[in-house]
């Protein structure tokens, strides 16, 4: 009776969002009132029945059907994205001379920036004096370290020079079907070469190349169209995400590991301010930047999704921000899975930097940071855009290290707190790249970007 009764309220808190979207309630609001419902329902339930009793594990069971279900049809649009964004990219390209410029500048921005967020979870964890003995193991930490034993299986041994050759497609369809770890790269390795065969085709074959062109419009169409159906559903897994998250999340468990969560989070925010800075030196006001990034970043940090706020990403970029399309698509869809500062450089160079000194890793030693940052900066690609991509970094870069992947399993209680925090930083990474590129490449719009009513609203994609 007790989870009948209890499945009823998160009914009818569903209805509640149901009615806010009926009424015409903007749909940030809606976002942020599923986010609310579900911290304070995942409380009362833990204050109830607590984390760990069987009354919760089978209220979450059914809760999740929409959280699961709300993350599974996120993971569903990955890979149609990126190769519908990344293709009409090229398409949409009045000539080829500028696409290596743009690319070239893109990476180097995305690459660069991860190397500094490398860096910075490592000197982090010094400065909070951080120390793995201190964590304390659960059952759920247990389960999680196991699981990711199986995992870690698909990365072992492999050298940094394998894990290059690895991101090159043997098997597209595979790929496509997210069979492997790197499928996400080699998704947009795949896409780049549809791309420039297209600028070629283009060239000698017009008539083939508008046929094609017309093709990718109408895939476009078709995929935004299927995204925006995903992202209405974003206050219902929003509830229900939380809800799981709070109401499993044991409270000593959270304690044990506040300094790293406190960390973790301090971390994120210098690095933002590192992007400011960043903005300074191209001669653009991060206030301004931050205004128009505002709606994107909020809808990143509550659905923990890079993939789901790349349309939001690639029309505030464009519409918003003054970067040139071409540059918009391909820093948006590139920051997918390459160089995210958040959970490709931040969060592994942490957990490495917290068991360093347990295998013999001298962070005093300038060769050891420079090893430990090369191989995350290596490692960041193909990172996929959707929750769960952190870890999987972390077990790349542990592997190729030759670390122990316990401290990754610990982390299991607040990964999902970190992870909010982290993906708005990767999707302003994949922004700043777009700015930073438009810039000097002098296809910037200082118009569109200082005006105020130049504003991309989540409704817009929505509707």
């Amino acid at each position: 009776m007790e989870i009948i009764l209890t499945l009823a309220v998160f009914i009818a808190l569903l209805y509640i969002l149901y009615y806010m979207q009926s009424k015409y309630f903007k749909y940030s609001q809606r976002v942020f009132v599923g986010l609310g419902l579900g911290i304070v329902f995942g409380a009362l339930i833990q204050l109830l029945f607590s984390a760990d009793s069987s009354t919760t594990s089978q209220i979450i069971d059914w809760v999740n059907i929409v959280g699961a279900g709300y993350v599974r049809f996120l993971q569903m649009l990955v890979m149609p994205l990126i190769f519908v964004s990344l293709v009409r990219a090229f398409t949409e390209m009045e000539g080829e001379s500028n696409i290596g410029k743009i690319g070239f500048n893109v990476l180097a921005v995305l690459v660069i920036t991860v190397m500094i967020a490398s860096a910075l979870g490592i000197a982090t964890v010094l400065l909070f004096n951080l120390d793995g003995a201190e964590f304390t193991r659960g059952a759920a930490e247990n389960a999680q370290i196991l699981a990711l034993q199986e995992t870690q299986a698909q990365v072992t041994g492999m050298t940094i020079p394998q894990q290059i050759v690895d991101f090159i497609p043997s098997n597209i369809f595979n790929d496509l079907a997210g069979s492997r770890g790197n499928s996400t790269i080699a998704v947009v390795i795949f896409s780049a070469m549809v791309g420039i065969a297209y600028l070629g085709v283009a060239r000698k074959q017009p008539k083939h190349a508008d046929v094609f062109r017309s093709l990718i419009d109408s895939l476009h169409a078709i995929v935004m169209r299927l995204v925006t159906l995903v992202l209405r559903m974003a206050p219902y897994g929003i509830l229900a995400l939380m809800t799981k998250m709070v109401a499993s999340s044991s409270i000593a468990a959270l304690a044990n590991m506040g300094t790293f969560l406190v960390a973790s989070y301090f971390a994120i925010i210098v690095m933002f301010m590192i992007h400011a800075a960043i903005l300074l030196i191209y001669r653009v006001s991060p206030i301004q930047y931050f205004k128009k990034a505002w709606n994107v970043l909020s809808f990143a940090f509550t659905s923990r999704s890079s993939a789901g706020a790349l349309p939001l990403n690639i029309s505030t970029q464009k519409e918003a921000m003054g970067v040139d399309r071409t540059t918009s698509n391909l820093a948006a869809t590139f920051g997918l899975s390459i160089g995210q500062n958040g959970c490709a450089g931040i969060y592994p160079s942490m957990l490495v930097a917290i068991i360093a000194p347990a295998v013999g890793m001298d962070l005093s030693d300038p060769l050891v940071w420079g090893t430990i940052i090369v191989t995350v900066a290596i490692s960041s690609f193909g990172v996929a855009g959707v929750g769960g991509g952190a870890t999987f970094a972390s077990l790349i870069v542990f592997g190729a290290l030759d670390l122990p992947i316990e401290i990754i399993g610990l982390m299991v209680s607040i990964e999902p707190i970190i992870d909010m925090a982290r993906t708005a930083l990767n999707v302003n990474d994949s922004m700043l790249a777009g700015v930073v590129t438009s810039k000097r490449l002098g296809t910037f719009d200082e118009e569109i970007m200082n005006d105020d009513n130049k504003i991309v609203s989540p409704e817009m994609e929505v509707n």
